[in-house]
């Protein structure tokens, strides 16, 4: 599998546009010119043949649309230290999904027939701030966890242009369903993020490059409503006791016709961050062990 990739300009900023509008399982690659040194964001997919060349790579976060065109590179890769397990082992990677056995064979066979996935065991770690310095252009990273523990946008400068990877703006909404995912911190990466006043918002799915910062703020606030219309949904399917599988059944995340091995499993992670938040807010109780409904 692979793809072509379209180019827009931003500044000096490059988005390779993925197939499909960088709909999964392709992703929007960025391309980033200094006077000393090139590099490039989040090699995906599109970018498996015919890579434009680079003197370094940063990963947004450890999935396999991010990087399956890593092995077109054979310089310095970086991504946050929390997220450096997966990108360097794909075992570790397939770990954290989470699946029953048969079910994470069958995505590690994915992940390296479909993705290329074979583990970067040289990659290196960087942290909040880390600056990358390019020459007349520097590359700054914006920690965002939630999606990931590590992952991270991009803030490139002077162009003015930040890469948010997957708080993508998407209809879908945000996605926590990984079994490394945390609600509330995505929550607060996206607070972090309407926080950044830049000329450019580029996502790495589907929605591409947001002008302006008032234009992103409307569409982050649709997205984080998502968040909001899940939690509705799940206290109203609570006026009876409901099991966690019962949940996962009644689908917070997924449309009906979706099917694969990761629905289940990402139905009852989502199901558990909003089960865990809306008791500590006192809105459901544990009737008994394993049995919730709403208050």
């Amino acid at each position: 599998m692979g793809g072509e990739y379209t180019e827009e300009t931003y500044g000096e900023v490059t988005v390779l546009v993925g197939a499909r509008r960088g709909a999964y399982p392709y992703a929007n690659s960025l391309l980033v010119r200094g006077a000393d040194a090139t590099l490039v964001v989040d090699p995906s997919l599109s970018l498996v043949h015919g890579a434009p060349p680079a003197d370094v790579v940063l990963v947004s976060h450890a999935h396999e649309d991010h990087m399956a065109g890593l092995g077109s590179y054979d310089v310095p890769v970086h991504i946050h230290e929390a997220d450096l397990g997966p990108l360097r082992s794909r075992e570790v990677m397939v770990a954290g999904f989470g699946y029953p056995p048969e079910e994470a064979d069958a995505a590690d066979r994915m992940l390296r027939d479909d993705f290329h996935v074979t583990g970067r065991p040289d990659a290196l770690g960087f942290t909040d701030g880390t600056v990358f310095d390019l020459g007349g252009r520097t590359v700054t990273v914006v920690h965002l966890p939630g999606h990931t523990p590590g992952h991270s946008g991009f803030l490139i400068e002077p162009d003015g242009f930040l890469f948010v990877a997957d708080i993508d703006l998407t209809s879908f909404g945000p996605f926590y369903g990984d079994a490394r995912s945390d609600l509330t911190d995505f929550e607060a990466s996206m607070r972090r993020c309407a926080a950044i006043d830049a000329r450019w918002y580029g996502t790495a799915h589907q929605k591409g490059v947001i002008v302006g910062a008032p234009e992103f703020r409307r569409g982050l606030a649709k997205f984080a409503e998502v968040v909001e219309r899940r939690e509705a949904a799940l206290l109203a399917f609570l006026t009876e006791p409901r099991t966690i599988p019962e949940i996962a059944e009644h689908r917070l995340v997924y449309r009906p016709h979706v099917w694969g091995p990761h629905v289940t499993p990402v139905e009852r992670r989502t199901a558990t961050h909003h089960l865990t938040r809306l008791t500590a807010k006192g809105l459901i109780t544990e009737t008994e062990p394993g049995l919730f409904r709403t208050v």
